[in-house]
């Protein structure tokens, strides 16, 4: 059984610091580095989605707010394409051959799985879910950023694809912890599993 790591939105915006931070953001970062450089050999592929927005004033199918954000569906301008904040946060460091995806281009995407693989060989897969079948991957782990909104999205979106899926939970941070909880009580009853990364390594053997 092939499988992939997923990590999903590790970026400057969604950082402490940045348009749309999430506490915890930056020790993600460092903690999800420090699991590639230790297992990055245990996985097929290593993915990084990234949100990669069109600048104002398209408001990305109403994703950016005209005036207050609900912080439901309408949210404050982040990770507009080729700035500062939508790059990968500098504590991230991928290994060489991560399949990079880039979401929310004009759009409302939340899930890894609605973006385009960036750089793709011609003739090569341009969706998440055709990649990681076009490399023999069926089942992922996902982590990253924010476990109540992009990372449970990406995760139920692997589950539709027929992929066994893992949430590492202690490599996620989450927005708020009612939201948290209600996302991976959604992300569980689609049929994935919550494990920590070190559950995680052992039940790969």
């Amino acid at each position: 059984m092939g499988r992939g790591l997923v990590v999903v939105d590790v970026q400057v915006d969604f950082c402490e610091g940045g348009a749309l931070a999430v506490a915890g953001g930056a020790r993600v970062a460092a903690q999800v580095s420090e699991f590639l450089a230790q297992h990055a050999g245990a996985y097929d592929v290593v993915v990084a989605t990234a949100d990669w927005h069109e600048p104002l004033p398209d408001t990305n199918d109403g994703h950016f707010a005209v005036g207050e954000p609900d912080y439901v569906t309408t949210w404050p301008v982040h990770c507009v394409r080729g700035t500062t904040g939508a790059a990968y946060h500098p504590d991230l460091h991928l290994p060489a051959g991560t399949v990079h995806v880039r979401k929310g281009q004009g759009r409302q995407d939340y899930s890894g799985f609605q973006g385009t693989v960036v750089d793709a060989p011609a003739g090569a897969p341009t969706t998440l879910a055709s990649t990681l079948r076009d490399r023999g991957v069926t089942a992922v782990d996902v982590v990253g950023l924010a476990t109540d909104h992009c990372v449970a999205a990406t995760a139920l979106d692997a589950r539709d694809a027929g992929l066994d899926v893992r949430v590492l939970a202690d490599l996620t941070a989450g927005v708020a912890v009612r939201t948290t909880i209600d996302a991976l009580t959604r992300v569980v009853g689609a049929g994935a599993t919550l494990v920590t990364a070190e559950a995680a390594l052992v039940a790969a053997g």
